[in-house]
């Protein structure tokens, strides 16, 4: 009997941390099943696709359930249902901005009509900024995980941690040791 009540117990603990209102777009899932359906012309070819690659719509589906969906919930936005799509953002001055995200990161348009883009290199771990074709790296990753090395306007890298003291030392570094805060 007091294995039963602990079963039953363990079970709705999981469904608790499973089922936790993480429903989102499920986008990377409904990717899938957008490009089986129209990989062919014929629905029966791609009817037995679907049998073949079934197993990646059991990984797909749980990708979304446990991570996608989850990232989706406390962020707003599904970071695989988002790509290419563009949203405006005003910015600190007031101005609106379109950003666009890419599958490695992200294109700005000013108000002016400048393009920026924001550039993730996964084998350096490093973001980059590229306008005009020239491109330079903002910061990257160290391997400990716990900070970065950014890269400052004269070309000097700074170690910095991955917190607000980490944040405060870059500006201050950035603009030549005066910070001015507002309120």
């Amino acid at each position: 009997m007091r294995s039963k009540k602990l079963l039953t117990a363990a079970c709705i603990l999981s469904g608790c941390l499973v089922m936790n209102s993480c429903v989102g777009s499920f986008g990377l899932f409904n990717k899938l099943a957008t490009w089986n359906k129209k990989a062919t012309n014929s629905k029966f070819l791609n009817e037995i696709i679907f049998l073949l690659i079934s197993p990646a719509y059991a990984v797909c589906g749980a990708v979304d359930a446990l991570v996608l969906n989850s990232i989706e919930f406390w962020s707003g936005s599904n970071p695989i249902a988002s790509v290419g799509k563009t949203r405006n953002v005003v910015g600190q001055d007031g101005k609106i901005y379109a950003v666009k995200t890419l599958k490695d990161g992200y294109e700005i348009t000013t108000p002016n009509g400048r393009v920026l883009n924001f550039e993730y290199d996964k084998q350096t771990d490093a973001w980059s900024m590229a306008e005009g074709g020239v491109k330079k790296e903002i910061f990257r990753f160290d391997k400990d995980g716990k900070t970065i090395q950014a890269m400052l306007p004269s070309g000097q890298p700074l170690q910095v941690s991955l917190n607000e003291a980490g944040v405060y030392q870059t500006r201050l570094a950035v603009n030549g040791g005066v910070y001015f805060a507002a309120r």
